[in-house]
């Protein structure tokens, strides 16, 4: 029996446990994508190829499979570079589906939205192949694959569009298919395991802290045994947060540049000593700190870390950890347990959560009304109104992603999403549609970003509608770009924007929020209705801010 190219494929990703797909559609996909939902995948098409990109993006950071994104070609897969370029910097698994006419007599000749994308792509993708009649098999193993082996990133599979215009046939008769692909994982050299437990039995004088990156997300259940049985002090990453419950006594967050400054001996699990790490140097660190990267990412470890790059430990995070904890086990005598925080850093914990705590009950500046709500007292407000524990916390915008790092804590794994490696804006609502499609009702999504940051993909809200899928958003409006007061400047935005009436215009239930009153009662009602797959806006107006200048705060201002 003949089958066309695009029910092999389809075939084929259903084999491979695909039931998801983001997109757009258009000439020639559309009936590939309509082959998808006749069998059984969903085909969740949005409104803008950047936002459909980053849904994707997250959609396989967050299954720990590749996501799949559908495109035309063209300026359709231009559009979808963003959500690419995401997923390289942040290693998550991903594979594109772009149609194309860069193929036979039409060749050259300016066809329509003609584009070599091959080339485009192959130099930064980890796989790149062209559809033909008889390698549709080959073609989707080496993506699904490759996306998924050693450093987990994207990869490219080119559809010339005759081959679905003309219902092509694959060639021969379609054989069996391989098992689902899985990671293959390996455990560290045990010889460079010894020497890491080595230099912290022997130097128990100095600081040990553990930084935990969104890369230890699948091994939180090892990385928690690992900080409860040597009572190590950690550090989570802002998507590091949850793989150890932020409430854990030994968590130094409320003491982050102490604790830099302080560690001696830094075991680094999942996380690159990049930007985010203020490049593992003085003045934030400590300048005779040793660091022992561990990391499934060979290519991480010396980075930024050239005279202690021998000390990586090069493996699956929990293999690594396994490994280590059995070495400190055997080496240290059984009874090897580090003495935990030191009464100093406890005192300044203690004192920047009150300081915290202080800042949510503040009065509003000067300059504004006594009413007026700002950052922290918003938090301050919502936070005792979520449950933590089923809760997954999306959040965009600098002022509003930086200020939510310490207001909101997790204690589940998978719980925190915001602008990643790249700080990157405009991924908030494909990332809060990610997050609810793949956790279903067992999980609250609350995305909270700022009025620009909504700018960038604001459209998405409709295809939340459309698809039922329930979100509770809340807009962070200052009326601007980090701050709103400065009529003619660059960064202001129109005052006071009502968000909330377009919103409403595209199916939300939505409302616009000026006191504290009004935030708890909205929000409750928000969290009810998300759960009955309803979404609702809050367009929370709050003060404008009173920076005049704009800076990087994760690397400028002082942390606590």
């Amino acid at each position: 029996m003949s089958v066309t190219i695009t029910e092999r494929i389809t075939t084929v990703l259903r084999h491979y446990e695909v039931d998801l797909v983001f997109g757009i559609v258009g000439i020639p996909i559309v009936t590939l994508a309509n082959e998808f939902i006749t069998h059984g995948i969903r085909f969740v098409s949005c409104r803008n190829e950047q936002s459909a990109s980053y849904a994707a993006s997250a959609y396989g950071y967050l299954t720990g499979k590749p996501g799949v994104l559908l495109v035309v070609g063209g300026p359709g897969l231009i559009h979808s570079l963003a959500g690419v370029y995401n997923s390289i910097n942040n290693r998550w698994p991903l594979i594109v589906l772009a149609g194309s006419n860069d193929h036979g007599h039409d060749q050259y000749r300016g066809a329509f939205q003609e584009l070599d994308q091959i080339s485009l792509l192959k130099p930064y993708v980890k796989f790149s192949g062209k559809l033909t009649e008889g390698n549709v098999d080959h073609v989707l193993f080496s993506a699904y694959n490759i996306a998924l082996q050693g450093t987990k990133g994207v990869t490219y599979v080119d559809i010339p569009g005759n081959l679905i215009e003309t219902q092509a046939v694959c060639a021969g008769t379609p054989g069996l298919l391989p098992p689902v692909p899985q990671p293959i994982k390996c455990s560290p050299d045990p010889h460079t395991v010894k020497r890491v437990a080595s230099l912290i039995l022997e130097n128990r004088d100095k600081k040990v802290l553990v930084v935990v990156g969104k890369g230890s997300q699948g091994a939180f259940a090892a990385v928690r045994r690992f900080i409860d049985e040597f009572n190590f002090p950690f550090l989570p990453t802002p998507m590091g947060k949850g793989v150890v419950p932020d409430e854990h006594e030994l968590n130094v967050s409320s003491a982050r540049s102490y604790a830099l400054a302080h560690a001696g001996i830094v075991l680094i699990m999942g996380a690159r000593l990049n930007w985010i790490l203020h490049y593992a140097g003085p003045p934030k660190w400590n300048p005779n700190a040793v660091f022992i990267q561990c990391d499934s990412n060979g290519e991480t470890l010396g980075q930024n870390n050239q005279y202690h790059a021998g000390l990586s430990l090069f493996g699956d995070i929990e293999y690594t950890v396994e490994a280590l904890s059995n070495e400190l086990r055997s080496a240290g005598g059984g009874d090897y347990r580090y003495g935990g925080l030191s009464s100093s850093i406890q005192e300044k914990i203690h004192k920047n959560e009150q300081r915290l705590r202080d800042s949510e009950h503040a009065v509003p500046e000067e300059s504004s009304p006594p009413h007026v709500l700002n950052y922290n007292r918003v938090y301050g407000i919502i936070r005792p109104l979520l449950e933590q524990d089923r809760t997954v916390l999306v959040t965009e915008g600098a002022n509003t992603m930086d200020k939510a790092r310490v207001s909101f804590p997790a204690s589940t794994p998978f719980s925190r999403l915001d602008a990643g490696t790249n700080a990157t804006m405009g991924v908030g609502l494909g990332y809060a549609m990610a997050a609810k499609l793949s956790s279903g009702a067992a999980r609250d999504v609350v995305l909270i970003q700022g009025d620009s940051a909504f700018g960038f993909s604001g459209m998405e809200l409709e295809t939340l509608v459309r698809f039922q899928v329930g979100v509770v958003v809340m807009i962070m409006n200052n009326s601007g770009i980090y701050h709103g007061n400065g009529v003619g400047l660059s960064t202001k935005l129109s005052e006071q924007c009502r968000y909330d009436v377009m919103a409403r215009g595209l199916g939300c239930r939505a409302h616009l929020v000026t006191t504290g009153e009004e935030l708890t009662s909205r929000f409750t009602q928000a969290l009810r209705d998300a759960r009955a797959n309803i979404t609702t806006v809050l367009n929370v107006i709050i003060e404008h801010g009173s920076s005049t200048q704009v800076a990087f705060a994760w690397q400028n201002k002082p942390r606590m």
